[in-house]
């Protein structure tokens, strides 16, 4: 194992994780604070400081993996909205939505740069590692919104698919979440996962990066 190249890819991928899980959470939270919800502003979470939405777990998971993982998820009292089924299908789509908008920006810089005549000497070695986390930055962007569409407790995918369950299974979906957290790991550490994220995320990186 090459201990060096191991630190040059973490150092490229952590500013980037940083970013998507901050923007992620903070979109979940102003939504939820604009539809009638405080209580990430209560608990302090609409911060765009990174650390007070970094989950351990998910973000080793980021690191192993370079594409996937996933943050702490920011409290929403569902009771305070409207209408609780609707409003939290929005705020459940803010997450993997910003994360898209993140990502198409960070590509069209990409390409930008990409098209330029790269600069010799010192600015080059300046600017590489620009040009990599801009890279970075679009997969794990990508990874983050289509892991966290999946319709797996605690994921945003679960709420998503809650809006439209009739209320008999809403109830009986919601008594299977205990479970969700392992079965989710049991995903990612057997490799299950591969089968369904890195199909599509292999697509929308190839659309935006070329």
């Amino acid at each position: 194992m090459n201990i060096a190249a191991k630190i040059q890819q973490i150092s490229i991928l952590v500013p980037p994780i940083l970013l998507a899980v901050t923007v992620h959470e903070l979109a979940h939270g102003m939504v939820a604070d604009h539809l009638g919800d405080p209580t990430p502003r209560l608990h302090n979470r609409l911060s765009f400081n990174p650390l007070k939405h970094l989950d351990f777990l998910g973000t080793l998971v980021f690191l192993i993996t370079g594409m996937i993982g996933w943050a702490k998820p920011v409290p929403i009292n569902a009771s305070n909205f409207k209408s609780p089924k609707k409003d939290m299908l929005w705020v459940a789509l803010a997450g993997p939505l910003s994360n898209v908008i993140l990502a198409v920006g960070l590509a069209v810089i990409y390409r930008f740069m990409g098209q330029m005549s790269m600069p010799h000497g010192l600015l080059l070695d300046i600017l590489k590692p620009i040009y990599f986390m801009l890279e970075a930055g679009v997969v794990v962007n990508l990874g983050l919104a289509c892991f966290n569409l999946l319709p797996i407790p605690p994921l945003d995918g679960s709420h998503v698919l809650e809006a439209f369950l009739p209320d008999r299974y809403f109830i009986e979906f919601r008594h299977l979440q205990v479970y969700g957290m392992l079965f989710l790991l049991l995903l990612v550490f057997t490799g299950a996962i591969d089968y369904l994220i890195v199909p599509p995320l292999h697509f929308f990186i190839k659309t935006l990066l070329g």
